[in-house]
């Protein structure tokens, strides 16, 4: 079962100053299978490089969590599915790697995790952040970066990170295998750390769980 919230302006002034326009909250829950398929968290994913670019900085705000900003994140994953990868890999406007359509990227080069740096185009994703730590916490050299495009080329291992991917692998990149095409052992490590916590399998030693219990239906 997924758990999302949304906020958003309701009816009220169709101008573009949202102020009139009240500010309204919904929690929403349905059951939601693996955001890239049944299979992705054991077989990685095939992804492309997007002709689609992220935002430039100082256009709109591309750390905030923000609607709006996912029209180019639709574009960007329509675009992949139609040419037959199951998710995309976006450049910033200067060529460098950003991010996926919706979520953040990691690549393992010569041993250490590498990630984009913020810096204006991708989100400060959660769980980027997650990753970050849990790295640290296993003794991975990590270092947040400019990444140019033909490294996604040389990486020994590239995954995605994010809410609803989770921490998923890529086995190619515009049909270019990645290492052996498998999950690599950065990857799964990281992985099993991540999803043993999200899943109450070992202490949360960062305060990242709320656990919510469903209340057994109302006798009628």
């Amino acid at each position: 079962m997924s758990l999302r919230g949304i906020s958003f302006r309701g009816v009220g002034a169709l101008g573009l100053n949202p102020k009139p326009s009240p500010i309204q909250t919904f929690l929403i829950s349905w059951p939601w299978g693996r955001y890239l398929g049944a299979e992705a968290l054991d077989q990685g994913v095939d992804a492309c490089v997007s002709s689609w670019f992220r935002p430039a900085p100082n256009t709109h705000p591309s750390l905030a969590k923000a609607g709006g900003n996912y029209i180019n994140s639709q574009l960007i994953k329509m675009e992949a599915v139609a040419n037959g990868f199951q998710e995309a890999i976006a450049l910033a406007v200067g060529g460098t790697v950003s991010e996926g359509s919706g979520q953040n990227i990691f690549l393992v080069v010569e041993g250490e995790l590498l990630t984009p740096q913020l810096d204006g185009t991708l989100l400060a994703g959660i769980t980027r952040d997650c990753v970050l730590k849990l790295a640290s916490d296993m003794g991975i050299p990590t270092r947040e970066c400019v990444i140019p495009r033909e490294m996604l080329y040389q990486a020994e291992e590239i995954f995605f990170a994010g809410t609803a991917s989770e921490v998923t692998p890529v086995r190619s990149v515009d049909r270019v295998q990645v290492g052996s095409g498998a999950p690599g052992p950065l990857t799964k490590s990281l992985q099993a750390a991540y999803l043993d916590i999200a899943r109450g399998r070992r202490p949360d030693a960062h305060g990242w769980l709320d656990v919510v219990r469903a209340r057994e239906p109302a006798s009628v």
